[in-house]
């Protein structure tokens, strides 16, 4: 399957129109952390909000849209780590219904309690956009219940590693995978309730986006898309190109790494 090509940002588009439908879109990602934070077993989404949704771009994983409850620490990250489902599936690419999940810090993650769910949005065979939920879980296997070690020394002390897999495909859940990461947990009924409740917030935010699709058209949302990004892009030129010319250097301390005493 190819992928929609994104056109230019304009500013022929009705600017009521695109504030009218810059709001549905937020709503859509407001939406997906709503339903996961209601719908988590674990407290630290469910009352933290160490989550966060979005929806991205299907070339670039560009970040779109992307919900205001979450951790705007994910607003950087989780492009990455859309990109990297698009790098990795450029010879083999998904199709309707497939979902991604992975925690891999070394392939777009964060530390390893962070999983990420990625699907992408067809319209017409081809990737209109991705959709992605990322969701701190209790415990993922390490040698300290919940993940938090100090002691650690690599990144395999701290839980197993997942790298992208589908956990769907075309829409059937693989229950092998359910049970690698349901096997890996102390805390296994936690993880399965947390997964479920990400599945479902994309379930939402995959049934809100066609709906709105449906409703103004692929070339309309196409459109708010480009704009969103070129006026993103516009301002972030505005704020640095204001900023004074010259280097700039900092020095920083750090006691020790946590293992050893440093003189």
């Amino acid at each position: 399957m190819s992928r929609t090509k994104r056109p230019q940002g304009t500013s022929a588009i009705n600017p009521v129109q695109l504030a009218v439908l810059r709001g549905r879109l937020e709503q859509i990602a407001d939406e997906m952390d709503a339903t996961l934070f209601r719908s988590a077993f674990n407290p630290i989404i469910a009352e933290a909000h160490d989550a966060s949704h979005g929806l991205y771009d299907a070339e670039t994983g560009e970040t779109l849209v992307q919900g205001k409850e979450g951790l705007p620490v994910f607003v950087g990250v989780m492009a990455f780590a859309v990109r990297h489902v698009i790098e990795l599936t450029r010879d083999n690419p998904p199709v309707d219904g497939d979902v991604y999940i992975f925690n891999d810090p070394y392939e777009g993650g964060t530390h390893l309690s962070d999983f990420k769910l990625v699907r992408p949005v067809f319209r017409n065979g081809k990737i209109f956009c991705y959709l992605a939920s990322v969701g701190h879980w209790h415990d993922v296997g390490g040698n300290v219940p919940g993940n938090y070690n100090p002691a650690a020394t690599e990144s395999f002390q701290e839980g197993v590693h997942i790298p992208p897999v589908k956990l769907f495909r075309a829409g059937v859940r693989q229950d092998d995978i359910l049970a690698i990461l349901r096997t890996n947990s102390r805390l296994p009924l936690s993880v399965y309730g947390d997964l479920n409740a990400q599945v479902s917030a994309l379930d939402l935010g995959h049934g809100r986006l066609t709906a709105l699709l449906d409703e103004y058209g692929d070339d309309t949302i196409a459109a708010v898309f480009a704009e969103l990004r070129a006026r993103a892009h516009l301002q972030m030129q505005t704020h640095i190109s204001a900023l004074p010319d010259g280097a700039v250097a900092a020095t920083d301390y750090l006691d020790n790494d946590g293992i050893n005493d440093v003189a």
